[in-house]
């Protein structure tokens, strides 16, 4: 049931986080002087449309709802370069009104961003990575008891009944106030039979189990690891926070899609070496490009259940994450999205030449199909993760 209700959420946090970043689009175009012929919710085929007289989005728009809930599209009369025929085209707005509706929905996205991590950062923030952009005068850190996230199987904690999701309370006798507590309390009481307090379900219970002597493998006396959710909460700051917040993770967003693509691309380069050191290396990057990214097939069917269990808090932050997301990959210099749009129109008026409709649709086409080959690659790890 968690997981329907996670597939539903999930498409409606990707289409509207689409559909605002495709009315910011809009909405420029409209204050430019281009006009809006349709705005769609979804994609067709076409459930409903109907044609307002005046709207918020110009004279005569076209609006429709379709079928395929995956985000949303907004139209523009003239929407080539070189179409600029008659006034409202796309192609007869200047380069700088061109640049401003292009960007439009990027700035929405990361606008979007800011908001939520504001408002979030007042309820508290999670803990997403180390160095998290807080302001240290006006926060406040809360923490919870720490929790299991892996356990092995055959391990003297397997033994003792203990289960990932299970709250650890104590160890040997000693109250477990972090997760880092839990590996300087086993070593300290290695070789021994301890006692262990955990909850499940509400349940308290006590337990009892000889810890390992040594660690050779490297899997830990007791042979489990714990996670600790801490929130950072401001006041005043929570607008600086949510700025900072939303620019640092756009960065560090940045940084792996730079990771996953020269995995990914090197690892293609190295596969067509002879040497099989070489090609094993090759085959780890590969897959290490697929694990490190998430579509929607992962982030509705993996990611969002186990989010939806965790609270509100989780929820909020991952529709902050993936609205910050899709600016930093819209931003990106790659035919078919807008930053790599813009950077075509820009670099044909630096050649000064025209960029025909032909030539355009040709190289928007070529990119879209790279886009689209990366997301059946994506696609189909996520479903590997989901299945596996």
């Amino acid at each position: 049931m968690i997981t329907f209700f996670a597939i539903l959420f999930g498409l409606a946090i990707l289409t509207f986080l689409v559909v605002i970043h495709e009315l910011g689009h809009a909405l420029v175009a409209r204050r430019n002087g281009v006009r809006v012929e349709e705005f769609g919710i979804g994609f067709p085929p076409r459930a409903k449309a109907w044609k307002k007289p005046q709207s918020f989005l110009g004279k005569n728009v076209e609006f429709s709802l379709n079928w395929l809930p995956l985000g949303g599209f907004v139209k523009l009369q003239g929407e080539h370069d070189e179409d600029g025929g008659k006034k409202g085209d796309f192609g007869h707005a200047s380069f700088w009104a061109k640049t401003k509706i292009m960007f439009a929905g990027v700035a929405v996205n990361w606008l979007a961003a800011i908001v939520l991590l504001t408002v979030l950062s007042v309820f508290g923030v999670p803990k997403l990575i180390d160095g998290q952009f807080t302001v240290a005068s006006d926060t406040r850190t809360t923490a919870e008891t720490p929790v299991l996230n892996f356990v092995e199987s055959d391990s003297p904690a397997a033994k003792a009944g203990l289960k990932s999701g299970d709250t650890l309370k104590s160890v040997a006798g000693e109250p477990l106030t972090s997760a880092a507590q839990l590996s300087t309390l086993t070593e300290r009481n290695k070789g021994k039979t301890i006692e262990l307090t955990y909850v499940r379900d509400d349940n308290e219970t006590t337990t009892s189990t000889t810890l390992r002597a040594d660690n050779k493998d490297n899997k830990g006396y007791l042979g489990a690891s714990a996670y600790q959710r801490e929130w950072y909460r401001a006041t005043w700051s929570a607008p600086v926070v949510g700025v900072g917040l939303t620019a640092q993770l756009s960065w560090l967003t940045l940084q792996g899609i730079g990771d996953m693509a020269g995995n990914f691309f090197g690892g293609l380069v190295e596969k067509l070496s002879t040497d099989k050191s070489v090609q094993q290396k090759a085959d780890e990057k590969i897959a290490a490009a697929g694990q490190n990214v998430a579509g929607p097939v992962g982030l509705i069917g993996v990611i969002l259940p186990g989010l939806i269990k965790a609270g509100p808090q989780y929820v909020v932050l991952i529709t902050a994450v993936i609205s910050l997301s899709l600016a930093v990959l819209n931003s990106l210099p790659i035919p078919g999205l807008d930053g790599g749009r813009w950077a075509l129109i820009a670099w044909y008026r630096a050649l000064k030449r025209p960029l025909t409709k032909e030539r355009e649709e040709q190289i928007v086409s070529y990119g879209m199909l790279f886009l689209m080959g990366i997301f059946v690659l994506i696609t189909v790890a996520d479903v590997g993760k989901f299945f596996g």
